[in-house]
């Protein structure tokens, strides 16, 4: 039986701990770099992620990011009020893994939310009342007294 040194027994113990740290690396998932760009805001939000993560976890990591940035408009920190367009402008579900796309850069929009079939008509009658419709007539009552 052959005796092993204390040099020989450091050299093994490192290589049992490298293949190891290796092994973990090929477990973890790929990372990748973000970019989403935030209709209505200056630039885009850049954050890496996880290609495992789900859709809805990136709208909800960006919209942290955004508020914590500070950016204008403000737009509030529920996830589900949003959708997320890669670069074909396709609607990605929120329960899909984000690296399932093949993309790296979105567009973050505000669902559109309509309350009731009334209020609409009751908003373009006074507005018709007013003498115009849509932002031109806000804008000349406004801006009348000049």
């Amino acid at each position: 039986m052959k005796k092993t040194s204390a040099f020989e027994k450091m050299v093994m113990q490192k290589n049992k701990s490298k293949g190891s740290h290796e092994d973990q690396k090929k477990q973890q998932c790929n990372r990748l770099l973000v970019s989403i760009n935030v209709l209505g805001s200056v630039g885009p939000i850049r954050f890496v992620v996880n290609e495992k993560d789900t859709v809805s976890a990136i709208i909800e990591t960006a919209l942290k990011s955004y508020a914590r940035e500070g950016r204008l408009p403000l737009l509030g920190f529920d996830p589900t009020d949003f959708l997320l367009y890669n670069a074909c402008f396709d609607a990605l579900n929120p329960l899909e893994a984000i690296g399932f796309y093949g993309v790296r850069n979105f567009v973050l929009y505000k669902k559109q939310v309509c309350s009731s079939k009334a209020e609409p008509n009751t908003e373009l009658i006074s507005q018709k009342s007013h003498g115009g419709s849509g932002w031109k007539a806000w804008y000349y009552q406004s801006y009348s007294i000049y």
